[in-house]
């Protein structure tokens, strides 16, 4: 596959870091064909079976995803941060054949292997060396499922083939001039489209160098930006926020020996949520960067990007990508070119189908577009983004959360009568989530509902804002009306 390609082109050059250790994309192609011929046994080729996988951003999660695609399958990234109901439900969706999962997590994900015929696979077991033909899959063939909210309230398995997932990494790559000269330090998560494609599959499709970090922290990051190591870099409007207030309590000496370190960065990108204009313009000031704002979805890849070289207009997500069609459509889905619309996108880089869900692939496209449900305007040729035509979908921290999944997780309380979420302008996280609910005892317990909801859904998923209500606000016909309930919040 093509996506190979620089691994067997530059097999000595340094691939990923992690923490002190370094791995060449030779012993990436090593560790990745062991991997494969665990997966396969006595097959020649898994054929494209489900093969789920959770562990941290390292090198074992990089040789996992290529060992899968080498043995013919598709990945299914697990997210790390997910409770066990999550996960769960992402393997029965899938009917993953296999689990391959580090010591780390073995408690979180042991009920599985009671619960699902599945084969588990601890990394530290896999034996090193390969004495087996792997297969060479077509391009055609499924290659990724990453799960996305929709409007349905249940996560959706995003489709990817080889194709869609070489084309994604070629439109960014002539965006962004990647070289094997780049060393990005990625700090994304890794079950989502922004961490595997731009800041993983990109740089390791041209033979540069991708480092991750043992944790997160913000001095920890600036260490490497100090360095002079890092050239890329690439983070949510929430990391930019949360570093922003942390390099405004190192010292005066510190922060001018960082801001020379970061001036000779070569590309720094926000993305995943709108970015406050206030974050972009104090980051300008402590880097020297214009952070080049962008704008994607698991379905499509990126499909919109601020210029590499030229204008970066603040508040704008900039112009369609190499390889990418874009267009406005009205509720008809016919093209407009004045005023307001919905975006809707085209090409090679968009994604095959959601999983097992027919209907709700048809519904998503219109005559070959796909609907993304964000409207924007084009102004003197850059797109800028107006808000979703859902009121149902929130923009937390760089996640889309569906706010019926969290209304329906609600309503199994007893306690809790009725319930609406809603997604509150917040500068540092974009949004956060605010659920107004109409509960038997007026004094709900709400520290005790935040504890039983962190233990069934994921902690960006959990309101951090409650109204407790005698009624939700509603139209004549009986319909919660969600910008009422939102004013209440504000």
């Amino acid at each position: 596959m093509r996506l190979f390609q620089a691994a067997l082109e530059f097999p000595q050059r340094q691939a990923v870091v992690e923490g002190q250790q370094a791995y060449t994309y030779q012993q990436l192609w090593d560790a990745s064909g062991a991997i494969a011929q665990t997966l396969l046994q006595d097959r020649q080729d898994l054929h494209e079976a489900r093969i789920a996988f959770i562990l941290d951003p390292s090198f074992h999660y990089v040789a996992v995803q290529w060992g899968i695609w080498r043995a013919g399958g598709i990945a299914v990234p697990l997210c790390v941060k997910h409770p066990y109901p999550s996960i769960q439900y992402v393997l029965e969706d899938t009917a993953a054949e296999a689990l391959v999962f580090s010591a780390s997590y073995s408690d979180l994900i042991s009920p599985a292997f009671q619960d699902f015929p599945i084969r588990p696979i601890p990394i530290e077991t896999i034996p090193t060396g390969i004495s087996v033909q792997l297969p060479v899959p077509q391009e055609n063939r499924r290659a990724m499922i990453l799960y996305t909210s929709g409007t349905t309230g249940k996560p959706k398995g995003v489709v990817t083939t080889h194709q869609t997932i070489w084309s994604q990494v070629q439109s960014l790559i002539s965006a962004w001039e990647w070289t094997n000269n780049d060393h990005i330090l990625n700090v994304l998560p890794l079950h989502h489209v922004h961490g595997i494609i731009n800041a993983l599959t990109c740089p390791l499709a041209v033979g540069a160098t991708v480092e991750f970090l043992p944790k997160f922290h913000e001095m920890a990051l600036f260490d490497r930006f100090a360095s002079g190591q890092i050239n890329i870099f690439m983070a949510v409007p929430t990391i930019y926020f949360k570093l922003i207030a942390a390099f405004k309590e190192i010292n005066p000496n510190q922060q001018i020996k960082l801001s020379q370190a970061m001036q000779s960065f070569r590309l720094m990108v926000s993305g995943s949520a709108a970015l406050p204009i206030s974050t972009l313009e104090q980051w300008r000031e402590i880097s020297g960067h214009t952070l080049l704002e962008r704008y994607g979805m698991t379905e499509i890849g990126m499909a919109v990007s601020n210029p590499l070289h030229g204008e970066r207009r603040p508040g704008c997500i900039g112009i369609p990508l190499p390889l990418v069609e874009v267009r406005l459509a009205d509720d008809q889905d016919n093209p407009i070119f004045d005023g307001p619309g919905e975006i809707q996108v085209k090409g090679d880089t968009v994604f095959q189908e959601y999983w097992n869900k027919t209907k709700a692939t048809e519904e998503s496209f219109a005559k070959g577009w796909f609907k993304t449900g964000d409207v924007a305007v084009i102004e003197n040729g850059y797109y800028r983004i107006l808000g979703r035509n859902s009121v149902d979908i929130i923009k937390t921290g760089g996640y889309k959360v569906s706010a019926l999944e969290i209304e329906e997780v609600l309503r199994q309380r007893a306690d809790i009568l009725d319930c609406a979420v809603v997604g509150i302008p917040d500068d540092e996280w974009g949004e956060v989530i605010g659920a107004g609910v109409v509960a038997a005892n007026p004094n709900l317990d709400l520290d005790e509902l935040t504890s039983w909801l962190k233990q069934r859904v994921p902690n960006y998923k959990v309101p951090r804002k409650y109204l407790v209500l005698t009624d939700l606000p509603r139209n004549v016909m009986g319909k919660v009306t969600k910008p009422d309930l939102l004013n209440l919040f504000l």
